[in-house]
């Protein structure tokens, strides 16, 4: 298991071994294209680099990582194919006056890919509301993302950030379900 710890300050440390990213193992058609085989750093520094911009995120530098096929779910929807995902990722971007994300700890066994975050949603009207959750990506077998699950309370999360309604709505949650 490979386990990258982002909650130090400064970030993640690299030897020289883990900066190569090992790009002389990969296929040919991955080097013409710029992909570095993914693991538990290369996520870490993909990810923070696409959320941890000012204002918008930034998924650009991230698609070429993605297959085809992809299958993404979460919470609220679950979609299939890269054009889909692309399109899903604009719709977030666009409703959103900024968006944060940061990074926890990242984990890898085989072609697995776990990590927790807090992704925290600035929009026009409301204030800003931070989601707890962890995202598993699954690795084809020729190196690209082929699933992702994102895990995450919604309206758990969200329902915090309203002073009037976060106390109702959680003893409603401890009555019924704690």
């Amino acid at each position: 298991m490979v386990l990258v710890d982002l909650t130090q300050k400064g970030g993640p440390i690299l030897s020289e071994n883990e900066k190569d990213c090992s790009l002389q193992s990969l296929p040919d058609a991955d080097r013409e294209c710029g992909r570095l085989a993914l693991n538990a750093q290369i996520v870490s520094e993909l990810w923070s680099k696409t959320y941890n911009t000012q204002g918008k995120p930034d998924w650009t530098h991230i698609f070429k990582y993605y297959h085809d096929d992809i299958v993404f779910h979460d919470s609220i929807q679950q979609i299939s194919g890269k054009d889909e995902f692309i399109a899903l990722c604009g719709r977030l971007t666009s409703r959103c006056k900024e968006l944060r994300m940061d990074l926890g700890t990242v984990m890898q066994q085989g072609n697995e890919i776990i990590f927790d975050w807090t992704m925290t949603m600035m929009f026009n009207k409301f204030p800003s509301t931070p989601i707890f959750g962890c995202t598993k990506l699954t690795l084809h077998e020729d190196g690209r993302i082929i699933r992702q699950r994102d895990y995450y309370d919604l309206w758990g999360d969200i329902f915090n950030g309203i002073p009037w309604f976060v106390k109702p709505y959680r003893r409603f949650m401890r009555k019924k379900f704690g």
